[in-house]
């Protein structure tokens, strides 16, 4: 049994429109997509290289039927499936226990139809969550949650993402925690256990640098190198030497875009990176990918879950509560979204 420390892989497998409908542009509506062109991009990465990841799907884009044949092809590979939601809405924490029970059942049955596989973990769009959100989960019997994303940075992010959006003042209103807030930053960076009626239930945050709660997720890792790639790569070794320093075993994150080029997709050249070439980005991403697997050992999320329950040390343990959450309107999908 290798003595190296783990590193777990997911891939939030957001597509167009789901950009588009974040970003306050009314053509999401028609559900334009690019998973027939990345998935199989995406996956021949990961053969290359012998990784099972963790998928969180769109419930969705499991009912359209030019996905149903590759999100089968993401099972079939031995990659797991996760829940990221039915509609893709970043303002998931302003559903009632109700709306969001409707959600998780969508998703999981849309999901099952076209991988077989039922899920068992999930992350809020937009890193959206909230204490309903946790108990829902808990409810239905999840084994951990992925949502929570300690970033010092979100406050900056959503600013930025704003203003390279059509947003409104009150769609901004509404996305005001998009990304997660600065205090969302002091959670911890190592995973911990929720305390909830129905049990403890296992976080498993997006990992960023430890001590200074910056993010390390590939697309941010991609923005850097759309300056300067000796600093992309300068900055991915200070992250592996800081984990290993500190012992945090990392979970990464992934995205579709990380994987495509600005020859893909015009509509999307506001997304950080997407001025490179694909073929730039796939060398950047082997780049990454090589320094980050000379030191860790790469795993899914759930067993990374599994790992991290088994082992002797005591996961910190905390009560939900999201005082930010809990302001402004209840929107479901009832309140004018195609759910």
């Amino acid at each position: 049994m290798s003595a190296r420390p783990s590193m777990s892989l997911s891939l939030d497998l957001d597509n167009k429109w789901s950009y588009l409908k974040t970003h306050g542009n009314d053509a999401w509506r028609n559900y334009p997509g690019y998973l027939p062109l990345v998935v199989p991009r995406i996956l021949d990465f990961l053969a290359q290289r012998d990784l099972s990841i963790t998928f969180f799907i769109v419930g969705k884009d499991a009912t359209l039927d030019e996905n149903k044949e590759v999100l089968g092809e993401i099972a079939a590979a031995g990659h797991e499936i996760g829940n990221h939601s039915f509609i893709h809405d970043p303002w998931l924490h302003l559903y009632s226990a109700t709306d969001l029970e409707r959600e998780f059942e969508k998703a999981e049955e849309a999901i099952e139809a076209v991988t077989g596989i039922r899920t068992r973990a999930f992350r809020g769009p937009g890193f959206s969550l909230s204490t309903d959100t946790l108990n829902v989960l808990g409810n239905r019997g999840y084994d951990f949650d992925a949502t929570a994303f300690p970033n010092a940075l979100n406050p900056l992010a959503r600013a930025y993402f704003f203003s390279k959006s059509r947003l409104t003042a009150a769609e901004k209103k509404q996305r005001s925690a998009l990304f997660g807030t600065f205090s969302d930053a002091l959670r911890p960076v190592k995973p911990y256990r929720w305390t909830l009626p129905s049990g403890p239930l296992l976080e498993i945050p997006v990992t960023t640098l430890p001590l200074f709660r910056v993010p390390i997720h590939f697309s941010y890792l991609l923005y850097l190198a759309s300056f300067s790639r000796m600093a992309a790569r300068l900055y991915t070794r200070t992250a592996v030497a800081l984990c290993r320093a500190t012992r945090t075993e990392p979970s990464l994150l992934l995205h579709p875009l990380d994987f495509m080029g600005e020859e893909d997709d015009d509509d999307l050249a506001f997304f950080p990176a997407m001025n490179m070439p694909v073929t730039r980005k796939l060398e950047i991403m082997d780049e990454l990918f090589a320094v980050l697997l000379d030191n860790f050992d790469a795993c899914t999320m759930g067993e990374f879950a599994r790992n991290a329950c088994g082992t002797d040390v005591a996961l910190r343990e905390f009560p939900p509560s999201f005082p930010h959450r809990s302001e402004g309107m209840n929107l479901g999908p009832s309140a004018g979204n195609d759910a």
